[in-house]
């Protein structure tokens, strides 16, 4: 989606105008002949239109130019009623024909702040992005045909905070591109692949480790997900120094499953071909070192990605194995489907014996006792600190990438201790989510600052959402990207 920032809109066929809530009275008609602006105002009357966030009317007035008016809501003019009526507008006019709509800024009677108007561009190019490259039918009326929106009327800083946004979308796009790739497609060389060729020219540092790298460093958990699968395993990390040479401040860590069997735990077939979004902690991590290098972010940030397909062929990891973490620690098996703590166990050690970092926040399509806890509506939050938890719990609600904390307890660390190893990488049948926090948090060393994420309702959406139509939502990319800007470069 192309987003210009325009002079006026007066040879625009298609206007959008902005309105506050309960703000009809307010619009600045300008140009607008009395028969237009009566026509519009009818017909947010009889659609008892008052200006929510993300709501619609659509008028046909048969100007010479403006032939179209498209009243948007904005609610309180805040920056989520912004990104709400950005989505709306995007999701209305998207496949309707129309090639491009100009937005009117200056008709609302408070003028909206650079932020509200960039949080809007982003909103609408974000729910613009499709995935599409592997159908070769279309009917055309299910063809896009928006390419552009031009705005007009914002005030000073909009262009600076549309290119911070911009950044942002195009992380977006990546994770997106990568949680919807088929998984004969997508797996963890290709994903590599994918990611370098996204990120080239960047100025991103790449250490990519293959299998013989990562038994050479006794990376046994992570490998042992992977042993069962033809496909090797990789650990991807990217490194962005923005505020100079030397360690990173704060690694974020994302599981990279390309594809989930649950290997000789099977999963049941129903539902299966959604475990090729089990990476999507890691295409978050691609997706946010993307946003940050675009951005020129001024912090030090290492985006490590522990990448694995978990399948079930006769070399496969078996119930009521032993594995030897890259920590020393021994992880007693009992069931495969848990593998992606096992992946995060590794690849939290590698990160910090080899950047030293002081914060990690770990992101993980981790458990389904996540989604039965919150649905679709957060992401799980765990941390040992509680600086680091009210952070990422800001930052998600500033993006509306959004959190909910749950407790860590020694109480929940005991239902994970093995008899004959040093743990269990599941514990019983309550507190799923939980004792997986409390498996993660025993690969953290004294000192370090920690966040797990359990993302697992969030990486893939069955309805439409302000920023995503059905499918790859990119949850996560803003949400760091947000966390890194607040609490490393403020």
């Amino acid at each position: 989606m192309q987003i210009d920032f325009v002079a006026g809109t007066t040879d625009a066929a298609i206007l959008a105008i902005p309105v506050l809530k309960d703000g009809m009275g307010q619009i600045g008609w300008n140009e607008l002949d009395a028969g237009a602006s009566g026509v519009a105002e009818a017909a947010a009357k009889a659609a008892r239109f008052s200006g929510d966030a993300g709501s619609t009317v659509d008028v046909f007035v048969g100007g010479e130019a403006t032939r179209r008016l498209i009243l948007l809501g904005v609610g309180s003019g805040d920056e989520e009623g912004w990104a709400k009526a950005g989505g709306a507008l995007t999701a209305k006019l998207l496949s309707s024909g129309a090639e491009e709509v100009a937005v009117d800024c200056s008709r609302v009677a408070a003028a909206p702040s650079a932020k509200a108007v960039a949080r809007f561009a982003a909103a609408a190019a974000q729910r613009a992005w499709r995935f599409d490259q592997y159908r070769t039918k279309m009917a055309d009326d299910a063809r896009p045909t928006l390419h552009r929106i031009a705005i007009a009327g914002a005030t000073a800083g909009t262009e600076e905070a549309w290119a911070a946004q911009s950044a942002v979308t195009d992380g977006m796009a990546l994770t997106r591109q990568l949680v919807s790739e088929p998984p004969n497609i997508l797996y963890p060389e290709t994903f590599v692949e994918q990611v370098l060729a996204s990120v080239d020219g960047l100025g991103l540092d790449v250490t990519v480790l293959d299998e013989a790298a990562m038994r050479e460093l006794g990376m046994g958990s992570l490998l042992g997900v992977s042993q069962g699968s033809a496909r090797e395993g990789r650990l991807l990390a990217l490194k962005w120094n923005g505020a100079g040479e030397g360690d990173p401040a704060v690694a974020l860590v994302g599981k990279g499953v390309t594809f989930d069997t649950g290997g000789i735990s099977i999963k049941p077939s129903a539902g299966m071909e959604d475990m090729k979004w089990d990476m999507g902690g890691a295409g978050a991590v691609a997706g946010a070192m993307k946003a940050l290098a675009l951005r020129k972010a001024k912090a030090n940030v290492i985006g490590v990605m522990g990448l694995v397909e978990n399948m079930p062929d006769g070399n496969a990891t078996r119930p009521g194995d032993v594995l030897t973490s890259m920590s020393g620690q021994t992880i007693e098996v009992l069931n495969t489907d848990a593998e992606g703590r096992l992946v995060l166990a590794d690849a939290i050690t590698w990160v910090q014996r080899t950047h030293h970092v002081g914060t990690i926040v770990d992101l993980a399509t981790l458990t389904g006792a996540m989604i039965v806890s919150l649905g679709n509506e957060y992401g799980g939050l765990f941390s040992n600190t509680d600086e680091l938890a009210r952070q990422l719990e800001a930052s998600g609600l500033a993006t509306g990438d959004k959190l909910w904390r749950f407790p860590l307890s020694p109480v929940y660390d005991k239902m994970i201790d093995s008899q004959i190893a040093d743990m269990k990488n599941i514990g019983g049948k309550g507190a799923g989510s939980i004792t997986a926090a409390q498996f993660i948090q025993r690969f953290i060393e004294d000192g370090v600052r920690w966040a797990h994420l359990d993302i697992a309702g969030m990486v893939w959406s069955d309805k439409p959402g302000t920023h995503h139509d059905k499918g790859a939502t990119g949850y996560g990319v803003r949400l760091l990207d947000r966390f890194v800007a607040e609490a490393f470069e403020a």
